[in-house]
């Protein structure tokens, strides 16, 4: 009987960790600069790619090539926007939707992959990516990207301030973690859980694990595209490189050291490690030897994330009272 109420207990600790978390970021531009503010705004984007990435993960399945969705959304969104004059909404749509149906072609062949393989697939998949933005110059800029991307107009309002644009990335940043708490919540997400645990044993109850890694690895890869097309509207800037491998290496740090299997873990990784790049300004090689030092030790010794902490800490605090009282 008492396990249940353990659970909600450790549920609404990490609820209540996650809100005043949010209730942080939204307050920050009231007490920062202008250099905070934007970091705020990129936080807030990078939080909407990696609950994408946390919606792949959560099958099992972790893709190196997910800011390649990212790009693909970011690029057609602007390309139909600038080029062919289509409204930024229409093109915006768009764009998610072409990298909807890249995820769906690329998932349908390489979701029955596992492991190593899957990972080398995305991998490519990712570089493939990068070199068709390079070698396409007459429409993607080639090296030198699409530059002068006008701010974002939504129904005549421009997002043409750091301020307007960090109320707009922390509004969906907030929707992309309500849409993953409702997945996963949901008889779609006790699947995705079911095919986690045991691919095997889902399939043999009735449950289609190709579907299931499908549609989520379709889901996953939309919400990379949106955050593409955000930062590039954004940046006012859009190149092969805003979308390389490292970019993928970063969003998987990030779900890794949040915490893979924790709604709020996109969100505490995305805090922790977005401004990160400052400290290490000109020293890249030093940030990814930290990158990889704290996905080492995280998955030896907290292979829950930074999100699995408030539950320890409520562990270690129940069994020291429970001491106390025999």
């Amino acid at each position: 009987m008492g396990a249940p109420t353990s659970h909600k207990a450790s549920g609404g600790n990490l609820r209540l960790i996650g809100l005043v978390i949010l209730a942080a970021i939204a307050a920050w531009p009231w007490f920062s600069g202008p250099f905070a503010l934007h970091l705020a705004v990129l936080t807030c984007l990078n939080i909407l790619v990696v609950n994408g990435l946390a919606i792949i993960a959560r099958t099992g399945q972790l893709s190196f090539g997910h800011a390649a969705f990212a790009a693909i959304g970011a690029y057609a969104a602007v390309i139909l926007s600038i080029q062919a004059g289509w409204n930024i909404l229409i093109a915006a749509v768009v764009g998610i939707a072409l990298s909807a149906f890249a995820a769906f072609l690329l998932g349908w062949v390489i979701l029955r992959l596992k492991g190593v393989y899957f990972v080398l697939v995305t991998f490519s998949f990712g570089e493939l990516t990068r070199l068709a933005a390079l070698d396409w110059s007459e429409l993607t800029g080639g090296a030198n990207g699409i530059a002068n991307i006008a701010p974002l107009t939504l129904f005549g309002f421009a997002f043409d301030t750091r301020l307007r644009f960090y109320v707009l990335a922390l509004v969906v940043a907030v929707l992309s973690l309500l849409l993953m708490r409702r997945l996963f919540s949901s008889n779609f997400g006790h699947a995705i859980d079911a095919v986690h645990e045991n691919a095997a044993l889902a399939e043999s109850s009735g449950l289609s694990v190709h579907k299931i890694q499908l549609v989520a690895f379709v889901v996953g890869s939309s919400l990379a595209a949106l955050g593409g097309i955000l930062q590039a509207r954004y940046i006012g800037f859009v190149s092969p490189e805003s979308f390389n491998t490292s970019v993928s290496v970063a969003y998987i740090t990030m779900l890794v050291i949040g915490g893979q299997r924790s709604v709020w873990g996109p969100l505490v990784g995305a805090l922790v490690l977005t401004p990160l790049p400052e400290f290490f300004r000109g020293a890249v090689q030093t940030q990814h030897i930290f990158y990889g030092a704290a996905l080492i030790l995280i998955l030896r010794f907290l292979p829950g994330g930074l999100a699995s902490l408030a539950t320890r800490f409520r562990r270690a605090r129940a069994g020291a009272a429970q001491g106390e009282a025999q």
